[in-house]
């Protein structure tokens, strides 16, 4: 591995613990109630009160998930580099998978947050807004992206999960945790500060698997790759 391979591991590294904090963070911000999908005039008369008293909260809160979903996509990436051999392929597959869902997420959380403190501090009669909120949610796009998130939040952690637990490339109690702190980041809706206990393995498991990225990117097979490039036995 040269230098500048090195280096780019490494930024790649960086971006684990990085998702961890923006994604907590976002949770962690969001106004209690407004983490939903607005599908019914029932549930959009019940946020658009609470976005209406938080708007500047709601826009930082999705400026860190929609931050937080981008260094994942690119964790993904990253951790893919940890398996080989055994489960490489379904590495790859995982990466991609994520990737196409952290895209997907930001979208359909640019309908939750932005779009519903747009509606909140529009200036127009409640019903109004609530048909702007459940006609974006219920249109073919909102839909088609919305699926699409739901589906590879489940699949992509657990194929990288499996990749990681078949490369032994890392601990398998790490591929497990990983899999496990993800499922329940994922899960976590706008309940405050709290969410940052339950996240907590989550944040655990991408500050490790990081750890293992930095340490690879100098791990004895580069070393011996230059030893034996100067003629000098491995």
């Amino acid at each position: 591995m040269d230098n500048a391979a090195r280096v780019r591991q490494r930024v790649l590294a960086l971006f684990l613990p990085i998702a961890a904090i923006l994604y907590i963070g976002g949770e962690a911000l969001s106004p209690k109630g407004t983490d939903q999908v607005v599908t019914t005039t029932a549930t959009a008369f019940k946020v658009l009160p609470i976005a209406g008293q938080h708007p500047a909260q709601l826009y930082l809160a999705s400026s860190f998930v929609l931050l937080g979903l981008g260094a994942l996509a690119v964790s993904y990436a990253a951790i893919a580099m940890l398996v080989r051999d055994r489960g490489a392929t379904l590495a790859t597959v995982a990466a991609l998978v994520g990737g196409l869902g952290a895209f997907c997420g930001a979208i359909v959380n640019v309908l939750v947050y932005p779009s519903l403190a747009a509606a909140a501090t529009a200036h127009v009669p409640p019903g109004s807004a609530a048909k702007i909120l459940v006609t974006g949610f219920n249109s073919g796009f909102g839909q088609a992206f919305t699926y699409v998130y739901f589906a590879s939040e489940y699949l992509a952690p657990l194929l990288m999960a499996i990749a990681l637990w078949r490369s032994r490339t890392v601990p398998r109690w790490l591929a497990v945790l990983f899999f496990v702190g993800l499922e329940v980041a994922q899960e976590m809706g706008s309940f405050g500060p709290i969410v940052i206990l339950f996240m907590l393995p989550f944040a655990a498991a991408m500050v490790l698997l990081a750890i293992r990225l930095w340490r690879a990117a100098t791990s004895p097979d580069s070393r011996s790759g230059a030893l034996e490039s100067a003629g000098v036995p491995a």
